[in-house]
């Protein structure tokens, strides 16, 4: 198996993982929080997503999924290519509100559908290209592929907890 193969083959198990962590929940059971402070169900989807949208879009140059089209509308937010979830205090949280699971899901399908090609053109000599300086050491496009794939499934696990604890499995 080739470098492209063994990433396409990781990312493309989240968009199943994505629809079995949102599938039939309500828009309540979506912005519900298990405990003070506790990020929704939705807000975990929604932030993953954000974090994969906005890096593959910097890899492209080019813009971000969220900008275009009306996906901000569909969560109630504003379509601010900056905003991505990280630092978030408890009310931003409590901001997302996707209106439905369907809009997750279709959120993530179209980043996954944007990855996708990207990921299935790369060669072993690009993973080694540095895309960050700001860090020491530089980031390369491996590791930035590696921590965005990283975050993503951390945070879909979440989200299949927290819907455990709705009981809606």
């Amino acid at each position: 198996m080739d470098v492209s193969d063994l990433l396409t083959e990781t990312y493309d198990r989240l968009p199943d993982l994505v629809r079995a962590a949102v599938d039939g929940l309500s828009p309540e059971q979506l912005r519900h929080e298990p405990g003070p402070g506790a990020n929704s169900i939705g807000w975990l989807v929604w932030h993953l997503t954000r974090i994969q949208d906005q890096a593959v879009a910097a890899l492209l140059d080019a813009e971000q999924v969220w900008v275009g089209g009306d996906w901000a509308g569909r969560f109630g937010l504003a379509a601010d290519p900056d905003d991505t979830g990280f630092g978030h205090s408890p009310a931003q949280v409590a901001a997302v509100r996707p209106e439905s699971a369907q809009a997750l899901i279709d959120y993530y399908g179209a980043v996954s559908a944007r990855t996708r090609p990207f990921l299935a053109g790369l060669s072993p000599a690009d993973l080694d290209r540095v895309v960050d300086e700001g860090w020491d050491p530089p980031v390369t496009l491996g590791v930035r592929l590696v921590s965005v794939v990283e975050d993503d499934l951390q945070h879909v696990g979440q989200a299949a907890f927290v819907r455990g604890l709705l009981g809606a499995d």
